[in-house]
């Protein structure tokens, strides 16, 4: 099969790789940054600059992101390709949040409330005359830095004038009232007929460091599991299902929570394309071929198996990680040491690439062509088991493994805030399957 990987950031490295290894033919395009081409996935998987020729010619298309290239895309939506990615109108449920929050709310979904602002002058007034705890968050595609949650009226203000007088997003971004309670998502597999029958229940950790401190980063460290049934799932995001299947989003979807404490799940937002790490996680849990089973999804059949443990994914990334885009440093060419031999389920390669590096060889030390960083979000360790300690310990367990001679910036308490979390969850009836 000829699969094409549209892939603004390089982030389907991995899955890439695994094609590759069933058969398959693989291209991959990566958003150039100006003249420059990304490094991520050189010497690994073929790249192409014109995906639309490829495109026409593709037996599969996977989108790794909804905020590049999409207006594009549309028509080949409109013309029936076989594409594994929502369309415009399902990007609109993410990327524009105010459209998005709007969407739940005629769902009947207990909401946060909300206000979109389209300039920081606004917002600082609007703060200052209604002096409450708040989360803002950027729509579009911005910088993560610019999700804050702020400690007080005075806090939020103070990041406003901030980024004012940076200059930060010119995007819209909405001022969400803080509500106390525990964050938890809920995701599906999403085809024409409606989500695949495994349901992905997640608990994300977005901060950089242990006990939540730090800056954001996305995404620090996921733990999940994939289940026939889910509560969370009928309350909430399967209330969409239809709506999903009528705008034509196929693929990933994916709701996150705070649940209050009420036991009430208040939404916070759409992702509508595969989660990071939680894809490369996800695909540890998948049993048989890494794409057979998306053929059959665009075609309107369920045929994914998954294995039913708990898994942790531990994002190992190096340097002056996540702020490398404002300091500029190069973080490629790091050799990679202590991988395995073969592509393992264990690891997921990320910003990696073919390079030159030093080895030890038969007690001499040799330069030879090796996998070393492309960036400085290498990989993710993936650690399964019936607990979620087990998970974690296995998934520690494999980051010990690698190093790379550069400063590992690895959060070490991963899970561990589910020991008092899931007794909660499971008193107001969700995640009931799971075992601390």
């Amino acid at each position: 099969m000829k699969i094409l990987l549209l892939d603004p950031a390089g982030a389907l490295v991995d899955f890439g790789l695994r094609c590759l290894a069933e058969g398959h033919e693989v291209k991959q395009w990566v958003r150039p940054h100006g003249d420059t081409q990304s490094k991520i996935g050189r010497g690994l998987i073929d790249r192409v600059i014109n995906w639309q020729a490829y495109a026409r010619q593709a037996d599969l298309i996977v989108l790794s992101d909804n905020a590049y290239q999409m207006r594009e895309l549309e028509k080949f939506h409109e013309e029936g390709y076989p594409i594994i990615g929502t369309n415009m109108l399902g990007a609109k449920l993410e990327l524009d949040r105010d459209y998005g929050l709007d969407v739940m709310k005629k769902a009947g979904l207990k909401m946060m409330p909300s206000h979109e602002f389209k300039d920081y002058n606004s917002a600082i007034e609007f703060v200052k005359a209604n002096p409450k705890r708040y989360v803002s968050k950027p729509s579009g595609d911005a910088d993560k830095a610019l999700s804050y949650v702020s400690k007080s009226p005075a806090d939020m203000v103070f990041m406003l004038e901030r980024w004012k007088s940076k200059g930060k997003n010119k995007l819209d971004f909405i001022l969400q009232e803080f509500v106390p309670g525990i964050e938890v998502a809920v995701g599906g597999w999403m085809g024409p007929n409606g989500f695949l029958k495994p349901i992905c229940e997640n608990f994300e950790h977005k901060k950089l460091m242990s006990s939540d401190y730090g800056c954001n980063t996305g995404e620090q460290g996921t733990v999940l599991r994939y289940l026939e049934e889910s509560s969370l799932f009928n309350d909430t995001l399967k209330k969409f299902e239809d709506y999903l299947a009528y705008i034509g989003h196929t693929g990933y979807v994916d709701l996150a929570f705070i649940i209050d404490d009420k036991g009430e799940p208040r939404p916070l937002e759409w992702t509508t394309r595969p989660g990071w790490p939680l894809f490369n996680i996800q695909n540890s849990l998948h049993k048989g071929s890494v794409v057979d089973w998306m053929f059959d999804l665009l075609d309107g059949k369920d045929t994914l198996k998954v294995k039913k443990d708990i898994a942790t994914g531990i994002v190992i990334p190096i340097g002056d990680y996540p702020r490398s885009k404002t300091t500029g440093r190069d973080h490629s060419g790091f050799p990679i040491y202590g991988l395995p031999d073969e592509l393992s389920s264990d690891y997921a390669l990320c910003e990696v690439m073919v390079g030159n590096a030093p080895q030890n060889e038969d007690g001499e030390v040799v330069t030879r062509k090796s996998l070393v960083t492309a960036g400085d979000y290498v990989m993710v360790a993936n650690g399964h088991g019936k607990t979620v300690s087990e998970a974690c310990k296995e998934a520690y367990k494999l980051v010990k493994e690698i190093d790379i001679p550069d400063c590992i910036n690895v959060r070490d308490d991963v899970g561990e805030r589910l020991e008092h979390q899931l007794p909660e969850l499971q008193e107001y009836g969700y995640c009931e399957d799971w075992t601390y």
